[in-house]
């Protein structure tokens, strides 16, 4: 879409802190008072509104990555979403006010989130991107008290039953369930056999080692661990060490840099077993790595959302936006991800304002009564239950260095067997 003739919303992160700002908006936060979450009145169109909603703004926030570690995903997920509030203020922005994104990087550190959560919080009415476990987990309080309706970038089962705060698609056990029955129905596992499973430490590692170990106790199978940190780059030793278990598979929940390591050691050391990794283990960059041809021989992926390059016209759609406007940034999976939270806060504004109100009270009920939200970017997901997570049904994606985001569908969204048992004992 050209918006190029559309009066520009005021963003405090544009390109120029993308490229290198961001230590002046880092400075720049220090204490403030905490959020008040509740009414500030009516405004002159009769709509309730509360903090971060004006007359003329709907002000959202988004506590990103851009320095640190998921610097890649969060550069994609800042500049998608950016992408969606100048398409939707070229349509007439929402309730007849153009929406702003408050950008604040936090570079992967704790602390750092949490003073830019105190800085932006007073201003903004939802986080349509929160980026990191530990980073939602510390401020898993604070969102709740100021009602502040967020969608984290962290799929972890632990932030599940918060009324605030949204896991959007599957959890990490979800997916690692669907990954062993993958496994076992396409690559031959059978009862008696050992999976590998390397996986970080802390919630995303330890819910996703769930999903596995339930997967394979079910399947009359054995799950061998490996621990790692994020700073463990080479997984020699983790090779090694799952070689002597003698597994048939290897599962993966880490970042790109360790899925890389695991693959092309294991490869070059004859342990040529299929892996399967959480989709945050793996970057479309990996395809440009010497670790390319045994990532495309050995890894799948599982995932809540479907490949960029996939045929769903609203996937195409958006690829197609997003290249124009970014034509020198590579569409991956953060892309998808930031623009399909970045629609359904859209939505949900939407719907509240129908409603009569945009206070954060208004926003989240608003999203907790949809049971069917629908982007076309994915699977149809439900918020009504803050206990479950939004969809069960997961992709199987396989990396492909010719195409867009580098992987394709290897299978489609469906719900492994075994998944609602799983949910309904949990």
């Amino acid at each position: 879409m050209n918006t190029g003739h559309t009066r520009r919303p005021r963003i405090r992160a544009a390109s120029a802190v993308l490229a290198g700002t961001l230590a002046l908006l880092l400075a720049a936060t220090g204490c403030s008072s905490k959020a008040e979450g509740g009414d500030k009145g009516d405004a002159a169109d009769g709509v309730r509104t509360g903090p971060g909603v004006d007359d003329d703004t709907i002000r959202l926030g988004a506590l990103t990555d851009l320095t640190g570690p998921y610097a890649t995903l969060g550069k994609s997920i800042v500049q998608a979403q950016q992408m969606w509030a100048d398409e939707t203020n070229a349509k007439g922005g929402i309730c007849g006010r153009e929406v702003e994104i408050v950008v604040k990087d936090h570079g992967y550190d704790v602390q750092k989130a949490v003073t830019a959560y105190a800085d932006i919080a007073p201003d903004v009415v939802a986080l349509p991107q929160v980026i990191g476990s530990p980073v939602v987990a510390a401020l898993l309080d604070d969102v709740e008290r100021d009602k502040m309706l967020t969608f984290p970038q962290a799929w972890a089962a632990s932030l599940l039953g918060k009324d605030a705060v949204q896991v959007l698609g599957t959890t990490y056990d979800v997916d690692m369930i669907a990954a062993v029955d993958f496994l076992t129905r396409t690559k031959g596992l059978k009862k008696g056999d050992t999976i590998g499973h390397v996986y970080f430490e802390g919630d995303y590692g330890a819910n996703a080692l769930e999903g596995s170990t339930w997967a394979a106790e079910r399947a009359g199978m054995k799950v061998a661990g490996q621990k790692i940190q994020a700073t463990d780059t080479d997984l020699s030793a983790q090779v090694s060490a799952l070689r002597k278990e003698g597994v048939k598979a290897v599962l993966i929940s880490a970042g790109p840099a360790q899925t890389a390591s695991l693959v092309g050691v294991a490869a070059s050391r004859g342990l040529k077993v299929p892996v399967v990794s959480n989709a945050p283990g793996f970057a479309p960059q990996l395809m440009e790595t010497p670790a390319a041809p045994a990532l495309a021989a050995m890894l799948n992926v599982v995932s809540a959302a479907p490949a960029v390059s996939s045929d769903l016209p609203g996937v195409k759609a958006m690829v197609a936006a997003y290249r124009k406007k970014y034509p020198d940034s590579p569409v991956d999976s953060g892309v998808l991800s930031g623009y399909n939270a970045a629609k359904l806060i859209g939505e949900d504004l939407a719907k509240a304002c129908e409603a009569g109100g945009l206070t954060r009270e208004d926003v989240v009920k608003a999203h907790r009564s949809q049971s069917d939200a629908d982007t076309g970017l994915g699977t149809p997901q439900d918020f009504s239950d803050v206990n479950r997570p939004a969809s069960t049904e997961t992709y199987v994606l396989k990396p492909d260095a010719k195409a867009v985001g580098g992987v394709v569908n290897a299978e489609d969204a469906h719900t492994a067997p075994g998944v609602e048992e799983y949910l309904s004992g949990r």
